[in-house]
C-alpha cells in the first residue's frame, strides 16, 4: 500500500468547483510512489524495473509506452522495452515473455495492446507471471480482484475509484453505479472495485435499450462508449441523462462522451477530457509496479 505524503485535508481538493483535477491526483500519486520507491531501495537494495514490450508499429502504443517509461523513471522505477515487428509470430511474442519471467531484475511485465491478428491476446496475457502482471489482465488477478484484493487490478478503472476515494466517496453504501462499459480493461473490472466499496452496480452497453433511464438513476455515472470521432459530434451523455448531485467519470479520449461544460452545472462532480482519468492511468500502473516488486521481495 503507498502511503500519503500528508493529509488530504492539507493539500488543494481533488474536485473543484465540480471539477475532478485527475492531473493533480495523478501528480499527488507519483510524488508518493516516488517516496515509497526510495524507501523500498533503501529496504532492498534493488530497484524495481518495469519491462515493456510492443509488437508493430501502432503510433499511439508507442506514444502510451513512452508516457510509461517516462512516468517510471521520474518515479525512480527502472524502465527497459522490446519491440518486435509486425510480423512477429506468437512463439517469438511468448519466448521474450518467459524470459521476462524468469529474469529476478524484471519485477513489471506490460505487453501493449491492441496486437497482430496472428497473436491471440488471451495466450499472451495469460503467459505472463501472475506476481508481474502489471495491467491486472491476468486470469489469476481477476481471480484475486473477485475476492477483494485490488494490488494487481486493472489500471484505469483502478484510477476511477482512487479518483472517488479521493473525493470521500471511498464508501458507496446505498449508492448507485451506472458503468456504460463491458470491456475487460475497463467495465468488468469496474464493477469488482466498485462492489468492493459497497456500490449497487448495473452495467449498460451497446445493446442496452432506453439508456437514460440507467443514467438517471445514477449517483456515480461512468461512460467509457469512445465513438465520438471528433468534437462536432453530438455527446453521448447529455446534461438531461445526469442525475442532480452525481459524479459523473468520462472514460473516453480523445473527445469524451459527455457535455462537460453543461453537466458541471448539474453534477457534484465530473471529469474533464482530457485532464481527467487518462493521468490517473499511468499513475495507477507505477502504484502497480511497486506492489509487484513488494511482492516478489517479500
Amino acid at each position: 500500500m503507498v502511503i500519503k505524503l500528508t493529509e488530504e485535508k492539507e493539500l488543494k481538493p481533488i474536485c473543484e468547483d465540480h471539477v475532478i483535477k485527475g492531473r493533480r491526483l495523478s501528480n499527488r500519486l507519483r510524488k508518493e510512489v516516488k517516496v515509497e520507491v526510495e524507501k523500498l531501495v533503501q529496504k532492498h537494495g534493488v530497484s524495481p524495473k518495469l519491462v515493456t514490450i510492443i509488437v508493430g508499429e501502432d503510433p499511439g502504443s508507442q506514444i502510451y509506452v513512452k508516457m510509461k517509461h517516462k512516468a517510471s523513471n521520474k518515479a525512480g522505477i527502472l524502465s527497459d522495452h522490446h519491440d518486435l515487428p509486425g510480423t512477429a509470430s506468437q512463439e517469438e511474442l511468448l519466448e521474450l515473455i518467459v524470459k521476462l519471467n524468469e529474469d529476478k531484475t524484471v519485477h513489471g511485465i506490460l505487453v501493449q495492446l491492441p496486437l497482430p491478428k496472428q497473436i491471440d491476446e488471451k495466450t499472451i496475457i495469460s503467459a505472463i507471471d501472475p506476481l508481474k502482471d502489471v495491467d491486472g489482465f491476468s486470469p489469476a488477478n481477476v481471480y484475486h480482484l473477485f475476492y477483494g484484493e485490488e494490488d494487481l487490478s486493472a489500471a484505469t478503472p483502478h484510477g476511477i475509484v482512487t479518483m472517488l476515494d479521493r473525493i470521500g466517496w471511498d464508501d458507496l453504501s446505498g449508492k448507485h453505479a451506472v458503468v456504460i462499459n463491458r470491456s475487460n480493461i475497463v467495465g468488468k473490472p469496474l464493477i469488482m472495485l466498485l462492489l468492493n466499496r459497497n456500490a449497487t452496480v448495473t452495467i449498460c452497453h451497446s445493446r442496452t435499450k432506453d439508456l437514460p433511464s440507467f443514467t438517471r438513476q445514477a449517483d456515480v455515472l461512468v461512460s467509457a462508449i469512445g465513438r465520438r470521432t471528433d468534437e462536432n459530434d453530438p455527446f453521448f451523455i447529455t446534461e438531461d441523462m445526469v442525475k442532480e448531485g452525481s459524479v459523473v467519470i468520462d472514460v473516453a479520449t480523445p473527445h469524451g462522451d459527455v457535455d462537460f461544460e453543461k453537466i458541471k452545472q448539474k453534477a457534484l462532480c465530473v471529469t474533464p477530457v482530457p485532464g481527467g482519468v487518462g493521468p490517473m492511468t499511468i499513475a495507477m500502473l507505477l502504484k502497480n509496479v511497486v506492489a509487484a516488486y513488494s511482492t516478489q521481495l517479500s
